[in-house]
Order: structure tokens, then C-alpha cells, then sequence
């Protein structure tokens, strides 16, 4: 990573949107990937790591300017239960972002460069409920410390700067603290790295631990090293009103990456259908959350690069 160079801020400088990728774990399964595992995605990394690979490129030829890393669930402590040791866990991590790395440096000889920034990698940092693997990053009351929540994140941050990560991409994070505890270990261990941050929802107005957007905002605001925040993983039509409130009270370029529109249930780990937001109507909801300011756009759970392809064609010549 370089640091003291916010990526953010120079692609949106030349640039209306940022358009960021698609939901992973699906494409995985598309390509016959059994996900039914704690570590999720981060099981691929160990089996078919090749086929992480292809995702990222099916996306960058989607025309997504920035890939999310497979390490959303690839943490040192997570590997550990599985019998990993922290050096390979580590090896792991790093792994995420040279395979996002070296498909984005494949299509990127390949495509049409005009209308569009060099993509660049993410390196997804998920909320200490994602190595719980129980649903508790869509309600985020752990129970832990400061202290706790730090040691967690520490060995994975810091692999994925050392691999050579873009910028970070703190997500789905459901609680302030974790939020604060994030932001502070940039801020203290890691001076001229920067993330963006990105909250799960109870609804439009509350992240999922029930705190205001409008607090989490205003507690985020002093942290230069947080260069956009928004949300994730979440309800078209709650991430939507969400951009609308953090709007009100925050400078920071926003970021909507919503689900499909489909419900998921943390008890039993399945999909459900929900509210409508299929492929034909994603660009559609895309022009209305950048109109509500949203500047990085992309899908989560359940979208696919034909969405990111609906979303990247609006802002390409």
C-alpha cells in the first residue's frame, strides 16, 4: 500500500463514480464452490484459489474499479480452528490481494482503458462477528473489550497492508465501537494507510447494534484515515435512506454496496425472497443513490458481475 495516498479520493477526483464489485460467495457457488463451511469464502482460498481468481476478473471486465479482497473471513484466529498456523494464516491473507491483484493486472492488459481509473484492491477487513460465524455482524453486541476487538484485527490488517492492498475496506461492521476501534488502529499503528468504513443496518437510520448513522458518522468524522463510509450488506431500500441520512452529516465520499434485495437468515444461514431489486431495476437504484450522493456504488450478497456491468455502463462513455 502506498501510504499517504488516499485512492479514493483521486479516483473520485477525476471521476463521478467509483463502481466497486459484486458479491463474491455467490460466483463462488456459481462455479461449484461448497461455501457451507465458518470460514466461507476463505475455504476457497485453501482448495480452489484459482477460481477467486476468476471472480475478480469477471468483475474488472464487468467494469468494476475496485475488487474486494477474499479475506472478509480470513483471520488468523479463524485458520487457527481449522489447525492453520499463523504464519500460513498470514500467507493466507496476503494471498487475497496478490489473486485480486493479478486479475486486475490480467484484464486490465486486455480491456478498454478509456472512461475508466485503473482498478484497484480492497482489502476486506470483516467485523469480529464474521469469525463468530454465529450472525452476530448483523447485531454486533459482543461482549468483548477494546483490547479484545484490537488484538483480533491487528494480525489481518497488517497483512493485507504488507501484501500491498489499495486501501482497506472495513465492512459490514455492525457496532461503533468496533468502528472506533478500527479507525484508532489505523490512526496509532498504521499512519498514512486509509479504509473506508461500512456499516450493517438494523434499518435506514440505525446501524445494526441500533446506533444513529448520525452519531457514527460525527464520531468518524476527525479520522482522515477513514476516506469514505456508507453501508453493506443490507436492504436496497434501508442502504438507500442510509446514504440520505449520512449525507446530512458527514463530508466523507459515501459508499452503497446493498444485497440483492433478498432476506438472509443468520439462524439457519439461507436466503429468502424479499423486495424487489433484480437485475433489470440495479441501474436504476444505482442513478438514485448517487443522486442521494452516494460516489462508490457496487453490490453485496447475491449481485453479479451482469449488475456491476447495469451499474458501470452509466458512468462510462
Amino acid at each position: 500500500m502506498k501510504k499517504s495516498e488516499n485512492p479514493i479520493a483521486a479516483i473520485l477526483a477525476e471521476y463521478p463514480v467509483l463502481v466497486l464489485d459484486g458479491a463474491m460467495a455467490t460466483e463462488l457457488e456459481q462455479h461449484g464452490c461448497d461455501l457451507d463451511d465458518p470460514l466461507w469464502s476463505a475455504r476457497v482460498l485453501l482448495e480452489q484459489p484459482e477460481k477467486i481468481r476468476r471472480v475478480h476478473e469477471d468483475y474488472f471486465r464487468a467494469g468494476a474499479d475496485c475488487a474486494i479482497t477474499a479475506s472478509y473471513q480470513a483471520t488468523v484466529e479463524g485458520f487457527a480452528g481449522r489447525g492453520i498456523e499463523e504464519q500460513k494464516a498470514l500467507e493466507l491473507i496476503w494471498s487475497t490481494v496478490k489473486l485480486a491483484a493479478e486479475a486486475r493486472d490480467h484484464v486490465w492488459a486486455e480491456v478498454q482503458r478509456e472512461g475508466r481509473p485503473k482498478p484497484i484492491v480492497a482489502g476486506s477487513v470483516g467485523p469480529y462477528g464474521a469469525y463468530l460465524a454465529d450472525g452476530s455482524e448483523y447485531v454486533g453486541h459482543y461482549g468483548v473489550d477494546d483490547r479484545r476487538l484490537t488484538e483480533f484485527h491487528r494480525p489481518r490488517v497488517k497483512a493485507l497492508i504488507e501484501a500491498g492492498a489499495d486501501i482497506l475496506a472495513f465492512e459490514t461492521i455492525p457496532s461503533l465501537q468496533e468502528a472506533l476501534v478500527l479507525a484508532e488502529l489505523l490512526k496509532s499503528e498504521f499512519p498514512g494507510v486509509y479504509a473506508w468504513m461500512s456499516f450493517s443496518l438494523q434499518d435506514g437510520n440505525r446501524i445494526s447494534e441500533g446506533t444513529s448513522l448520525e452519531e457514527c458518522a460525527r464520531a468518524l468524522e476527525g479520522y482522515e484515515a477513514i476516506a469514505a463510509i456508507g453501508v453493506n450488506c443490507a436492504p436496497a431500500s434501508f442502504a438507500a435512506e442510509a446514504i440520505k441520512h449520512l449525507a446530512a452529516y458527514t463530508d466523507k465520499p459515501l459508499l452503497i454496496y446493498p444485497n440483492s434485495g433478498e432476506t438472509y437468515d443468520a439462524s439457519t444461514k439461507t436466503w429468502h425472497a424479499g423486495e424487489s431489486n433484480g437485475c433489470g431495476s440495479f441501474a436504476d437504484s444505482a442513478l438514485a443513490w448517487h443522486e442521494a450522493g452516494a460516489r462508490l456504488i457496487g453490490g453485496c450478497c447475491r449481485t453479479t458481475p451482469e449488475q456491476i456491468v447495469q451499474v458501470s455502463s452509466l458512468w462510462r462513455s
